[in-house]
């Protein structure tokens, strides 16, 4: 459904400008990007080192050629539709209609790194198997999940989820789509007392600053998709609500007893702006810091 690399596209071809691309939002484990593409084609001749997701959003179905390698594929695609286009191989791709997809792109390393870490694969054999048209809804999901978050672009706010969202879905790449089958560890009971509470406190102590889920994992000393696991298990909410869920407390302390601006508190929170700290706030309170503070 897509290039993984725009500047491969053939001559005969319009280059694609991306309506929304998290290029600029800071993500580190994946690049997303989502385009309206009209009829035509584009080419992959020295391939990408990474894996390509891409999920169709076109009401209307519409044909759709693919070459992925040695593998060819043409028939209808419609919303909702999965290709998988795995690191490292040459394709082709050209829709006869308006197509309108959704783009992940995930770093061979970062999947190799989860493979090692959570789903006890050698990450030196890994290899994701070339699909075309799958339907599958719990990775249609995760997918739509990284495309709100993209269009929310909320930076900081958003990282942690990001990342969390990024585990969740390589492991379900690596479940179903891998070429060798991981067994994935599982964990039961939670985090201890003591690894909840160096949690929080590392939370504390860094709330003016970017908290990525690999942090958070390093001081719980465990893989990021384990640590989500067991942090949601243990306090009934993700890594990412509760990081949020302590920006917004914090918030609240310093509009009641200080006198900083609104948009010094949204910085101190670790809101990458007052309008999204306005945002949340308001999501998690029902009113305005505005408001809030004059209650």
């Amino acid at each position: 459904m897509a290039s993984a690399s725009q500047d491969k596209i053939p001559a005969n071809s319009p280059e694609l400008t991306p309506i929304a691309s998290s290029e600029t939002l800071g993500w580190q484990s994946l690049l997303a990007e989502e385009y309206r593409q009209p009829p035509g084609g584009s080419d992959i001749p020295e391939s990408w080192d990474g894996h390509l997701i891409a999920l169709c959003l076109a009401p209307r179905p519409h044909r759709i050629h693919q070459v992925v390698g040695d593998r060819r594929y043409t028939g209808l695609y419609g919303k909702g539709d999965i290709s998988i286009t795995p690191a490292n191989i040459p394709a082709f791709y050209q829709a006869e209609g308006d197509d309108h997809y959704f783009n992940v792109q995930i770093p061979a390393q970062f999947l190799q790194t989860v493979a090692q870490s959570a789903a006890e694969l050698d990450s030196e054999r890994l290899d994701l198997t070339t699909e075309f048209r799958v339907r599958d809804p719990q990775l249609e999901q995760i997918l739509l999940l990284l495309r709100a978050e993209l269009h929310k672009g909320d930076g900081w706010v958003g990282q942690l989820y990001v990342e969390s969202l990024a585990n969740v879905l390589a492991v379900n790449l690596l479940r179903e789509y891998s070429t060798a089958k991981p067994r994935v560890a599982l964990y039961e009971g939670g985090l201890g007392d003591c690894k909840i509470l160096q949690i929080s406190d590392y939370i504390q102590a860094h709330l003016d600053q970017s908290i990525k889920l690999a942090d958070l994992a390093e001081v719980a000393g465990m893989s990021p998709f384990h640590f989500s696991r067991l942090f949601k298990q243990s306090m009934g909410i993700s890594p990412h609500q509760y990081l949020l869920q302590q920006r917004v407390e914090q918030a609240k302390q310093l509009l009641k007893t200080s006198k900083l601006a609104i948009a010094d508190v949204a910085l101190q929170c670790g809101f990458s702006s007052q309008s999204h700290f306005s945002k949340h706030f308001r999501s998690a309170t029902g009113m305005t810091p505005g408001a809030y503070r004059k209650r």
